[in-house]
């Protein structure tokens, strides 16, 4: 049972990093107005809320994995105040971190409609934060932080963060390209 516990926890670790990252690209593309991937924009929106539906699954799998797990050791206040375990402190609070603000974007996003959307798009920004913290917790915490199938799909999901970013950054990221503005000069009363 314990090897179920601890291959459930490494396993869906790195999915959830995977359909973090995608999230992450999703939600930059479908702030251009542009279709992306061949799907409508409404499509896009929609994969972009299912896989971060599904990455909180994930996350909530790994967690629970782990907190089970007798080799992994993990006590409840690890799960919720960062840098409090005993066990590589800084690399597991950065797990604990971006946890902690998954869990705000989530109980955020269920009240929305009661705390507006200015205040939920603010907390939404911080799943920017989030993908790092993920990042850099997979690749320093845990038995695989040196195996080169781990590195691989790291630098992956990095560059495809970076790419939607880099993408964000030109200037035909708004849509398409801006028709020049016609100028019309003023008719003014009696002239000619």
């Amino acid at each position: 049972m314990t090897e179920v516990l601890w291959y459930s926890g490494r396993g869906s670790g790195v999915v959830t990093l995977v359909l973090l990252s995608v999230v992450v690209a999703l939600g930059i593309g479908a702030r251009s107005g542009r279709t992306a991937i061949g799907l409508p924009r409404f499509a896009v929106s929609l994969l972009h809320r299912n896989a971060a539906l599904l990455a909180v699954v994930f996350v909530v799998g790994h967690v629970l994995a782990l907190y089970f797990d007798p080799y992994a050791q993990l006590r409840y206040y690890d799960l919720v105040f960062p840098f409090a375990g005993d066990y590589r402190p800084l690399w597991q609070g950065l797990g604990t971190l971006g946890l902690d603000l998954l869990a705000a974007i989530v109980v955020t996003s269920l009240l929305r409609h009661r705390i507006g959307v200015r205040a939920w798009r603010v907390v939404h920004w911080l799943a920017y934060l989030c993908w790092p913290l993920a990042l850099l917790h997979g690749l320093g915490t845990g038995s695989d932080r040196g195996a080169w199938w781990l590195w691989a799909v790291s630098s992956a999901c990095a560059a495809a963060v970076v790419a939607a970013v880099a993408w964000r950054l030109t200037p035909r990221f708004h849509g398409f390209p801006r028709r020049a503005v016609r100028r019309v000069r003023p008719v003014l009363k009696g002239a000619r």
